[in-house]
């Protein structure tokens, strides 16, 4: 009995030996595949890898609160291993999307920026649709945002038998941003928007009235499934999008530790005192926010991508403290015309 045991200790160790060569012993362990995303991960991250293949996954969201230059955003612990499993998954598909769907994110970030939003919120029209502008959904929702006939028609589309706006990425982008801003002003956290967005106001006011917090991650399992998952898939989609997490990506509470410079976001108060304006020329955001007098932070901050979008597009919604678009319009051609100068001056070696 003890030969059969020892013959059959064998036969399965050798088949483990080649299932799972790391399991083999210390010397033997394989390295892990790594790709571009795993830029973050220390060295001795790595090391530890060997032994748990899921620490260095946690060690990419580590946050260093006092390195304020090397800050990245803390992902919530129950966060970690469903976001780990959807970026397995999909990561391949969503950086092939970075490619073929640029125009669509510049075109949304453009717009969501101009209504003072995160401009990672174009991120939810992945997840809700695969940015597919006649995507249809099983409950009727329908194009890039998938909205429902009642929200689309309250947020301003057409939806009729013979137009449906809901399909124009354009018109339900400025539709989409309204709506996100509706529901950021009634809980004021991007977790319950998104929460929001996929299962409604009552969804989230019942889970929020059940658990007695406003704490996503207390709520959740008061929420439909689908809802909760929505959260975190956008979360997991944000991460592999930019490598990091963002304001959009933690609660309320967690936001209050991200350095002001990392948030980039517009207070309702900015955005009651500025002016919105479509330009179009050469303009240079420095030379423009020297003229206005304007440090280049703060005019990035109302104007994210200004020069990226404005070389590509010709044109820019420009958004501007009321006072420093007066002095805009004051002085626009005489910052076109710097502008000019500066890009066509020759390259000095």
């Amino acid at each position: 009995m003890r030969l059969v045991k020892n013959f059959l200790f064998l036969i399965v160790s050798g088949l483990l030996a080649c299932l799972y060569p790391e399991v083999a012993g210390s010397q033997q362990t394989a390295p892990l595949p790594t790709t571009q995303r795993d830029t973050g991960v220390h060295n001795e991250a790595i090391k530890k890898t060997l032994n748990d293949p899921r620490r260095a996954f946690r060690d990419l969201f580590v946050t260093t609160p006092t390195d304020v230059e090397n800050y990245s955003i803390q992902l919530n612990p129950r966060a970690i291993s469903f976001v780990q499993d959807y970026m397995l998954r999909h990561s391949r598909q969503l950086e092939q999307m970075k490619g073929w769907g640029r125009p669509y994110f510049d075109m949304m970030q453009e717009i969501l920026n101009a209504h003072g939003l995160p401009g990672e919120l174009k991120y939810l029209a992945v997840i809700e649709s695969d940015l597919r502008s006649f995507a249809l959904s099983w409950a009727g929702a329908v194009g890039p945002w998938q909205f429902m006939p009642g929200t689309a028609r309250r947020m301003g589309l057409k939806v009729s038998p013979y137009l449906d706006e809901r399909t124009d990425y354009y018109k339900s982008t400025h539709a989409a941003a309204r709506y996100l801003k509706e529901l950021f002003s009634t809980y004021g956290d991007w977790l319950l928007v998104i929460a929001a967005y996929n299962g409604g106001v009552g969804n989230v006011d019942h889970a929020i009235r059940k658990s007695g917090s406003r704490n996503f991650w207390d709520l959740q399992n008061y929420l439909p499934e689908e809802s909760r998952n929505h959260v975190k898939k956008f979360i997991a989609t944000h991460y592999i999008m930019e490598g990091n997490g963002g304001i959009t990506t933690v609660t309320k509470e967690e936001a209050k530790d991200i350095p002001e410079k990392e948030k980039n976001i517009l207070s309702d108060a900015e955005l009651q005192n500025s002016k919105l304006q479509t330009i179009s020329g050469k303009y240079n955001s420095v030379i423009l926010a020297k003229n206005i007098m304007m440090d280049i932070a703060s005019f990035n901050r109302y104007n994210p991508n200004f020069d990226k979008q404005i070389a590509v597009k010709g044109t820019f919604d420009l958004r501007l403290p009321a006072d420093k678009m007066d002095t805009f319009n004051t002085k626009k051609y005489q910052i076109l015309e710097e502008s000019l100068r500066l890009l066509l001056a020759p390259v000095s070696d």
